[in-house]
């Protein structure tokens, strides 16, 4: 059970190391109807701030059959602004009513003087934000009772004054506030096309030891300005083959995690979406598999 918002200690929660997806409203009624064998689900928390209505008995009744994990959106990590307090109470309530395995939420913003933004937008990696996003951070695990997730960004453009590798930087965010970290994997390949590095490169640098989630959804192809290949975190279709790849290899380096496939627009047919979870626990089955194998040719 979470501890109270009010005490210092904090949940040290988990969810089975299995595929799992976002719940759509849309498949409720079947995955009701069928039970198929999953994971977990995933609920983004500012779909359900309100107190009741139709979203919440739909919740509650996956509730009842499955793991959750909670996904933040909105919080705002990386904001120069306080955090919003009313946001944060209306996730503790919601996080102790449904007893999430993990909640996570993105290094970005999208809060400013003049309201929120429909935008994840990115930051700036200095000493003065890595000082912000720690110390909300501990904000947000106070308030929750719980040790957060952080997720690393997509981005498509970087900043002039950053002084930090973004690995670096997630790296000492985790040593100061002791959050986890969920790992997009869908992000690195977005970035690093963008940005024109080798994804393989960010993972040997990136914290893996704190790797708690990890995410993988599908990208939309575009150009910019000059012509180069632009790719967009657009989660409107299959996990690409080449993020299939670094999954892999992800997983070969920190062993079977919860992993979820994130695809929210142009939403396909449950059969499908459950087909790529499941494709997800085969790779990771495969990887075990293989890694014992390795192991007991050593051993003879």
């Amino acid at each position: 059970m979470p501890v109270s918002p009010s005490s210092p200690a904090r949940v040290a929660a988990s969810l089975p190391k299995r595929g799992g997806v976002g719940l759509k409203a849309d498949h409720v009624e079947q995955i009701l109807a069928e039970r198929p064998d999953l994971g977990f689900f995933e609920i983004h928390a500012e779909n359900y701030m309100g107190d009741g209505g139709p979203a919440h008995r739909r919740l509650e009744a996956i509730r009842a059959l499955y793991p959750l994990s909670l996904h933040g959106v909105g919080l705002s990590i990386g904001s120069p602004r306080p955090l919003d307090k009313d946001h944060l109470k209306r996730l503790a309530a919601l996080a102790q009513r449904y007893e999430p395995g993990l909640f996570s939420e993105h290094l970005a913003w999208s809060s400013h003087n003049q309201g929120f933004l429909n935008d994840l937008l990115p930051l700036p990696y200095t000493k003065e934000t890595l000082a912000t996003v720690a110390d909300h951070i501990d904000q947000t695990q106070e308030a929750l009772g719980r040790r957060m997730l952080l997720e690393n960004p997509s981005t498509y453009l970087v900043f002039a004054e950053s002084t930090i590798s973004e690995a670096d930087f997630i790296a000492e965010v985790a040593r100061r506030t002791g959050c986890g970290l969920l790992l997009d994997v869908n992000n690195v390949i977005v970035s690093s096309t963008n940005h024109g590095f080798d994804p393989i490169a960010y993972l040997d640098v990136y914290p893996l030891r704190h790797v708690e989630e990890i995410h993988l959804a599908g990208y939309a192809e575009t150009q910019d300005d000059a012509g180069r290949p632009l790719l967009v975190d657009a989660h409107d279709s299959p996990v690409r083959d080449h993020v299939w790849a670094l999954y892999a290899e992800t997983i070969r380096r920190v062993g079977p995690t919860p992993t979820l496939i994130e695809w929210d627009n142009d939403v396909p047919v449950w059969p499908t979406l459950l087909a790529e979870a499941r494709r997800a626990e085969a790779t990771m089955a495969r990887i075990v598999a293989a890694s014992e194998e390795k192991a007991l040719r050593h051993a003879v």
